[in-house]
C-alpha cells in the first residue's frame, strides 16, 4: 500500500470508526471511477463516511437532501434569461461538483432519480440543447434508508446497475462503539480530517489503479461467475456485461490498495457480492425460500473454481 493511500484511509478512519473494510471498499470504488450506494438504517455513519472522503481527498463536495419536491432542474441546472446579456445563461445544478452526496435518494420522484442517474452514466448534462461537461472526477455517494419507506420511490434495477457497489454500514462492534463515544466526547469528528491529496492527484491514482495487470485467466474467472448467475434457478436476472466490467475494475482497485500491481482471485472474491448483489433479481423460488442475494452469490463463488495463479514470470 502506497504512503498516499495509507494517508487517505487514515484520515477517513478518524471519523468512521470500526468500519475499516467499508472504508477500503468505498475508496476502491472511487479509484475505479464508480459510484457508491450506501443502504442502511439512520445513524450508522453513511453521511459521515461520504463527507469524510470529500475532505480527505480535497474535492469540491456538495450535499443534496432529496425530498419528494426535489426537481430534476435542481440536479442538472436550468437556464435563466439575462437582461444584461440578452441571452439565456446556464445556472449550475448540484452535479457540477467532484463529489455529490445524494442523501436519501429513494425519497425523490422517479423523474428526479432518472435525471441524476443519467448524469452519472454520461458525465455531462444537456440543458436547452447545450451540453455541459461535469468536473473530473465526478463521484456520487448516494444513501437510502430501508426503514420509513412510506411514499418513497425505490430505485429500479436498471438504475441500481449504475452504481459500482452497494454497501451496508451495519452497527459497529462493541469496541468500535466504545471508541466512537470516546472520540466524540472529546470533540473529535469529521472536522478534524485534513486534505491529504487533491483532484489532480486523485485522477493520477485512478490511472494507476486502472493500469493494474489482469491476467486472461482472471477475466475468464469473472465470466464464469457471471454465467453462473445467469443459469442459476434461484436467479431470474443475472449479472450483465456492465456488472462483469464493474467486478474487474473494482478488483484492480482492490489490488492497488493492497499494494499489488496485479489482480489475484482473492481480489474478486472480496468484492464479488458487494458489486453484484444489487444487480441480480431473485427468482420466485428463491424469494419463497427466503434466500438472500449475498448468500446465493456466496454459494456461486464457492462452487466456481478460481484460476491457479503461479508466482513469478508465469503470471507477472
Amino acid at each position: 500500500m502506497s504512503d498516499k493511500v495509507q494517508s487517505i484511509l487514515k484520515e477517513v478512519k478518524k471519523a468512521v470508526i470500526g468500519k475499516d473494510d467499508i472504508v477500503k471498499k468505498v475508496f476502491a470504488a472511487i479509484l475505479s471511477g464508480g459510484h457508491i450506494l450506501l443502504e442502511d438504517v439512520p445513524g450508522v455513519g453513511k453521511t459521515t463516511l461520504a463527507l469524510s472522503f470529500g475532505k480527505a481527498l480535497g474535492l469540491d463536495c456538495r450535499r443534496v437532501q432529496f425530498t419528494s419536491d426535489t426537481m430534476p432542474s435542481d440536479i442538472t441546472g436550468f437556464s435563466v434569461y439575462s437582461r444584461s446579456g440578452g441571452r439565456l445563461e446556464y445556472q449550475q445544478g448540484c452535479v457540477m461538483t467532484n463529489l455529490l452526496l445524494a442523501d436519501e435518494i429513494n425519497r425523490a420522484s422517479s423523474k428526479t432519480q432518472s435525471a441524476l442517474l443519467e448524469v452519472m452514466e454520461e458525465k455531462q448534462v444537456t440543458v436547452d440543447g447545450i451540453t455541459h461537461k461535469l468536473p473530473s472526477p465526478f463521484i456520487v455517494i448516494a444513501t437510502q434508508n430501508p426503514t420509513g419507506s412510506a411514499g418513497t420511490q425505490l430505485l429500479p434495477n436498471s438504475q441500481l446497475d449504475r452504481f459500482m457497489i452497494r454497501l451496508k454500514m451495519g452497527y459497529p462492534e462493541f469496541e468500535g462503539q466504545v471508541n466512537i463515544l470516546k472520540e466524540y466526547s472529546r470533540g473529535n469528528s469529521s472536522k478534524q480530517i485534513c486534505s491529504v491529496t487533491d483532484r489532480e492527484e486523485l485522477i493520477g491514482l485512478q490511472k494507476k489503479a486502472d493500469s493494474v495487470f489482469t491476467d486472461d485467466s482472471i477475466y475468464e474467472y469473472v465470466v464464469r461467475l457471471a454465467d453462473e448467475t445467469r443459469s442459476s434457478p434461484l436467479i431470474e436476472l443475472g449479472i450483465s456485461p456492465r456488472g462483469a466490467i464493474a467486478i474487474c475494475r473494482m478488483a484492480k482497485a482492490q489490488a492497488y490498495i493492497s499494494g499489488r500491481d496485479y489482480v489475484i482471485p482473492e481480489d474478486i472474491a472480496e468484492i464479488f457480492s458487494d458489486t453484484s448483489a444489487h444487480r441480480i433479481i431473485l427468482s420466485r423460488k428463491a424469494r419463497l425460500s427466503d434466500k438472500k442475494p449475498s448468500d446465493i452469490l456466496g454459494d456461486i463463488l464457492k462452487s466456481t473454481q478460481p484460476p491457479s495463479i503461479k508466482k513469478g514470470t508465469d503470471f507477472l
